[in-house]
């Protein structure tokens, strides 16, 4: 496999020309940039294991590079070159996550040797996390599928929170699992060997929810025959996960707010403080600033969330992970059913990459399960995977108008047909996103009507899940009742 190439940003044709020979006489491959904006461009498309670039540049400068080599993978070593009289330059680029800089004029061998330097310096940090990949898949950490970018710069930043007990905040839509994740961080963390406990605060109701999270006192109210622990405690010196935390309601948001700061609670119907040991992970895949914001949710406990907020990039964002995860699900179901590994058609495939997935990863997975129940043969194809029903039909086409004779009306309009005013800007997915929401707002109102308002009827109409029906509706804006 041929290896990753070093990115070269300089203006002058002379001076990286010079560079280049030197790279290449080394066995390195070598792609080339003459500003900020070439450089960020290559970043994209070429995925660079080393960025060598100049400060100064004709269109933006070196620092620019710097951070945007930084946001796109953090472990991207960088070297900035720079004139002999720049050096505060130089040190500042360093501050700033650069590895080491060049002095102007740049001599061949010492090049020779930063690169080589960067490259190990890479090299291991990869090593090192596929190595603590390894071994926390042996101790039950899930396993998470995917080379996007996007995904391997999400894994690193767990990686780098697992060593802490600051408390993280898991951003994504719903589908792009995040209860993985947290599950993956409790197994790269110092707390592997303790409890990892689980609530979904939108999934049980605001009367119950206290109790469920901080347990109660046998009395404390009617059918409360016993003393019941509550997440808190069940997670003592583990990870405690709270997903959906946007949906917490106001009256619990203080208490949780002093469980985090405090690490103490008391038991619904108590009055002794307990004090417990654990590392919250929260999740959410609403706007938390925009619910602060409509005062719904606390600016106080947002900020104490938000310590280390990490944004779990959609499956629309990650394409080139679509049949990669689409083959690992083939796999492992048919292997659940007692079918030799099927094959998906290239017609199945085509429409699998097509397709906006806004169930993200979880609807890909529903649909592979389907497919490989459904399908006959030893081939998956297009009709197993039910997506086809996302697709419209063209509006039928206006009859001809008739000839209009000398004084006659201008002939009407056609009518407008539903499908007429469907936005097209942006790409295909984009476009079949959009129309795939339109359809799906409808069928579930139609359902709601049809249930007089009565979710869990809807659902099982539906044949989905109550909660994914609720998720659902509040993604899309409708109002329940």
């Amino acid at each position: 496999m041929p290896s990753l190439p070093v990115l070269l940003v300089e203006d002058k044709d002379s001076l990286r020309a010079m560079l280049r020979h030197a790279l290449e006489a080394q066995g390195h491959a070598v792609v080339e940039a003459r500003d900020e904006g070439e450089a960020i461009k290559e970043m994209r498309q070429a995925r660079p294991a080393v960025v060598l670039t100049d400060l100064k540049l004709p269109t933006g400068d070196g620092f620019g590079v710097l951070r945007a080599a930084k946001e796109l993978d953090p472990d991207l070593q960088v070297v900035v070159m720079t004139a002999y009289g720049s050096i505060q330059d130089a040190v500042s680029a360093m501050k700033e996550g650069a590895m080491e800089f060049l002095a102007k004029p740049v001599d061949p061998d010492h090049l020779s040797l930063m690169v080589a330097r960067a490259l190990a310096h890479r090299r291991v940090l990869t090593e090192n996390m596929v190595l603590r990949e390894e071994l926390a898949e042996k101790r039950g950490a899930p396993r998470i599928i995917g080379d996007d970018p996007g995904l391997r710069g999400v894994l690193q930043q767990l990686h780098r929170a697992a060593g802490t007990d600051a408390t993280v905040l898991l951003e994504g839509e719903s589908g792009t699992g995040k209860e993985l994740f947290a599950r993956a961080l409790h197994v790269f963390s110092p707390r592997q060997d303790g409890p990892f406990i689980a609530i979904n605060c939108a999934a049980i109701p605001e009367t119950l929810l206290e109790t469920e999270l901080f347990g109660h006192e046998k009395g404390a109210f009617t059918g409360a025959s016993a003393r019941k622990p509550g997440r808190f405690e069940m997670a003592h010196r583990g990870t405690l996960f709270l997903d959906e935390i946007g949906d917490l309601p106001l009256t619990l948001q203080a208490k949780i707010l002093r469980a985090l700061e405090e690490k103490q609670f008391e038991r619904v119907g108590g009055t002794q403080s307990l004090h417990v040991d654990v590392r919250v992970v929260a999740a959410t895949n609403r706007n938390l600033k925009a619910r602060v914001a409509e005062r719904q949710f606390r600016e106080d406990l947002y900020f104490r969330l938000s310590v280390f907020p990490v944004q779990i990039p959609p499956l629309r964002e990650r394409p080139g992970d679509i049949m990669t995860l689409a083959r690992h699900f083939v796999e492992r179901f048919s292997r659940d059913v007692n079918k030799r590994p099927l094959l998906l058609s290239d017609a199945a495939v085509e429409e699998l990459r097509a397709y906006g997935w806004p169930g993200n990863v979880r609807e890909l997975q529903n649909c592979i399960e389907r497919a490989v129940i459904l399908a006959e043969g030893d081939t998956i194809q297009p009709r197993h995977l039910s997506l086809s029903f996302r697709q419209l039909a063209p509006a039928a086409a206006p009859a001809a108008p008739a000839v209009a004779g000398p004084g006659s009306a201008p002939a009407a309009a056609p009518p407008v047909g539903p499908w007429d005013q469907i936005d097209l800007s942006g790409t295909m997915a984009e476009v079949l996103r959009r129309v795939s929401a339109e359809v799906e707002r409808r069928k579930i109102e139609q359902a709601m009507r049809d249930a007089l308002g009565n979710r869990m009827a809807a659902a099982d109409a539906l044949q989905v899940g109550f909660k994914a029906l609720g998720t659902r509706m509040r993604q899309l804006g409708i109002a329940e009742g």
